[in-house]
């Protein structure tokens, strides 16, 4: 595949998004402080946005909702639709591309090192009024070599700068990240913090992975470069021994200090308990609390001559939960791949899943001996402490990217009796208030649901088939008609329609 311009860099992508018409441009200028999260709360699922002008922040730019939109995602890397989207991710998992060293890169074009000064260099936005301050979420945190076992990796976290050139950065223990401070507890790990990388990049580093499947050590950006179909390009950190994503538009560079927690804010060191002091907006959709974890010093900020571009994802909303999903549906896949080959044919993470906390898989059960297996693959994803909190199994002929649909599979197939498997005991992910607040009595545990029919029983199940093939609605009504008889249409009743049940 040739080195598609939409994938070099953030701006190749938006040029891209703009011929498609995914892009609007803001030119009146707004305020990092709650103008930018309104509007793109506001345009939650809909197209990319440029804002052209900050204030306090000449010849800078913020960008959100790059992944709002399957449809467009679609597009970019050049599927048929949003439904390919997940076996793409499957591919570059399974196919990955190493990275590049190159000697420079535009990521580089200005080099800070002294008085550093991130809060006035970086738009940062406040997300809220509650925001326990200006944090930094659009980031993505890159270790490679001895301290991620020679492979690399790249992830969000939240990130809050208290003073000019220091933050905390949240490491929680179910991430790689997490697992890297307590192999070198005690240490400085240097890292880079990318902001404004190019799609393939973004994507992996929001990608909720199961770690069985993108164990410790993966090469992440490898993956990056699987899903774009060439290498990532690094290069050299200007101030520590750490590498940065070449094309990105800016870089802090810095080392994560293991030597000590911190609090995330003061109000939490206050209070001195979890969770008790607001953070931020949370993926789950409740206000996050600000715990003790670790700190980033600040070495150094490079970034891009040009009128550089601030990426700013919110952590709540249909962009995050996309560009967690994707990865984490191909992971569910290959486990099922893994276990039962040929049975799961298909797995998404529906919107109000919120990226980590669901997931659906598809099964297609083709003899009777594979009754019963898709409860093994349940159990399987349960037991893992970075798994989904409930996960659903359906048959081939219900439409996983409908919300609607899986309801009806649940109202309809589901035996009380044997179909739904609880597991209890075992710590999920942070940043989920229930797994927090039965911490007293006990962790949290799973759910995963069995709406398939039994092999032997699938009779029982005829579908009423209407004739829908029979007849062409092209001959009973004009193009015209036909758009505004689909744009009436709901959502499942287009599904309905092109079941003909």
């Amino acid at each position: 595949m040739a080195e598609a311009k939409k994938f070099i860099d953030l701006r190749g992508t938006i040029e891209f998004l703009k011929s498609q018409g995914e892009l609007f441009t803001v030119t009146q200028e707004v305020d990092p402080i709650y103008d930018i999260a309104g509007v793109v709360k506001k345009m939650d699922g809909g197209p990319t946005v440029l804002f052209e002008k900050i204030k306090g922040y000449p010849n800078v730019r913020s960008i959100a909702n790059i992944f709002s939109r399957r449809e467009a995602i679609a597009k970019l890397f050049d599927l048929p639709g949003p439904q390919d989207i997940m076996k793409k991710c499957h591919s570059a998992i399974k196919k990955p591309i190493p990275p590049r060293i190159v000697a420079e890169g535009p990521c580089q074009e200005v080099v800070i090192t002294e008085d550093i000064d991130v809060f006035s260099t970086i738009p940062i936005i406040k997300h809220t009024e509650e925001d326990a301050g200006r944090i930094l979420g659009g980031l993505h945190v890159l270790i490679t070599g001895k301290y991620f076992d020679g492979g690399s990796e790249i992830s969000f976290k939240r990130t809050h700068f208290q003073g000019k050139n220091w933050a905390t950065l949240m490491t929680g223990d179910h991430t790689h990240i997490g697992k890297i401070a307590q192999k070198f507890r005690g240490s400085k790990i240097p890292i880079t913090i990318n902001i404004g990388t190019p799609p393939a990049v973004t994507v992996v580093a929001g990608g909720g992975f199961l770690h069985t499947i993108v164990p410790f050590g993966s090469d992440e950006l490898g993956i990056a470069g699987g899903l774009q179909g060439f290498p990532i390009d690094i290069v050299k950190a200007r101030t520590v021994d750490a590498y940065a994503v070449a094309n990105a538009e800016w870089v802090i560079e810095g080392y994560l200090d293991i030597t000590k927690t911190v609090w995330e804010s003061p109000a939490a060191e206050k209070a001195g308990k979890w969770d008790r002091a607001p953070f931020f907006p949370e993926y789950t959709g409740y206000m996050g609390g600000a715990v003790k974890t670790l700190s980033f010093h600040a070495t150094g900020i490079t970034h891009r001559k040009d009128n550089p571009i601030f990426y700013v994802p919110l952590a709540h909303s249909i962009e995050g939960n996309i560009l967690c999903g994707g990865m984490r549906a191909a992971c569910i896949y290959e486990l099922g791949e893994r276990l039962v080959p040929g049975l799961v044919v298909d797995a998404t993470v529906l919107d109000a899943q919120k990226g980590l906390l669901g997931a659906v898989f598809q099964v297609k059960k083709t003899r009777s001996r594979q009754e019963g297996y898709q409860k093994n693959i349940l159990r399987t994803v349960l037991g893992m402490p970075d798994a989904p909190q409930v996960v659903i199994a359906v048959d081939e002929d219900v439409d996983i990217y409908s919300a609607e649909d899986i309801l009806w599979a649940l109202t309809t197939r589901v035996n009380p009796a044997t179909g739904i498997i609880t597991s209890y005991g075992e710590r999920k992910r942070q940043g989920n208030p229930m797994e927090e607040l039965v911490e007293q009595s006990g962790t949290q545990g799973a759910i995963g649901i069995d709406a398939t029919i039994p092999y032997d029983k699938k009779w029982a199940f005829k579908l009423g088939k209407y004739p829908v093939d029979r007849v062409d609605l092209k001959n009973l009504f004009s193009a015209d008609d036909l758009i505004k008889i689909e744009a009436m249409q709901s959502d499942y009743g287009k599904v309905q329609a092109k079941r003909g049940s």
